[in-house]
């Protein structure tokens, strides 16, 4: 089915105190003449001249602090609420993996500005210029351009969708939504703005909350979309992670191309 495709990596890397993670983790890296080396002398009871194949030297492995959502993840709808569309919510684990293998659709609102909502009307327009009509199950990959920003303080700036926006992609059929940004919502900042000065409590989480109403999950922090050469007709991986009962899992998103 995929013969002569090609790989397109959507994904960031995790690291240690990374700038573009409001809560940054950290890695502890264990190396093969230190902690590797001691680590397999206390398991198998050997000197560093017992272990012939690797001229004295241990394995390497490495020590991840950080949360399910740090680096390019999958949201599950239990991130949002307990609940969705009434039933409860399904946590990572629950996710179907044909939701997360499907074909891709991407999106250029790289004409927005920061704190910009990605309307209903941005959306539609967007389709019809790439004379394209969503399918149910498309993975949806909105283009910002805020990756390009992502080891600076900048990579905050982005545009990001509302309520009526995620809902309306999803009452056509799409089950993942991903943006080449930190959150499909606007900027916290933008959010907490419009609730300071209204005292609206609905501007806050708007796009994510409304999984609570209509199920559907979102990969954060996509990378490398200006890659992809077409604006559909590709497929999208972004299996995650299967971690159990949590809210969100890593993957290693990838486009897949015809050459």
């Amino acid at each position: 089915m995929f013969h002569g495709c090609r790989l397109i990596d959507l994904s960031v890397p995790l690291e240690s105190n990374a700038v573009s993670e409001p809560l940054p983790g950290t890695i502890h890296y264990v190396e093969h003449s230190g902690e590797g080396l001691a680590q397999m002398q206390q398991f198998f009871g050997v000197t560093p001249d017992d272990l012939v194949w690797s001229d004295g030297k241990g394995w390497a492995i490495e020590d991840v602090h950080m949360i399910t959502h740090t680096g390019t993840h999958v949201d599950a709808p239990y991130h949002y609420g307990p609940t969705s569309g009434g039933e409860p919510a399904k946590r990572i684990d629950e996710v179907p993996l044909d939701w997360c293998f499907a074909p891709g659709v991407r999106l250029d609102m790289r004409h927005l500005t920061p704190g910009d909502e990605i309307t209903v009307a941005e959306l539609q327009q967007a389709l019809a210029k790439i004379e394209y009509q969503l399918k149910p199950r498309d993975i949806v990959l909105l283009q910002t351009g805020a990756d390009q920003r992502i080891n600076s303080k900048e990579y905050f700036q982005q545009p990001g969708l509302g309520r009526d926006g995620t809902l309306w992609l999803v009452e056509q059929g799409v089950k993942v939504i991903g943006i080449d940004a930190y959150t499909i919502d606007r900027p916290f900042a933008n959010m907490v703005a419009d609730f300071q000065r209204t005292g609206d409590g609905r501007h806050i989480w708007p796009a994510h909350f409304a999984g609570i109403t209509n199920e559907y999950c979102q990969i954060e922090k996509l990378a490398n979309l200006d890659q992809i050469p077409v604006s559909h007709d590709f497929w999208v991986s972004c299996l995650p992670v299967k971690i159990k009962a949590a809210s969100a899992g890593w993957c290693r998103a990838v486009a897949i191309v015809t050459e």
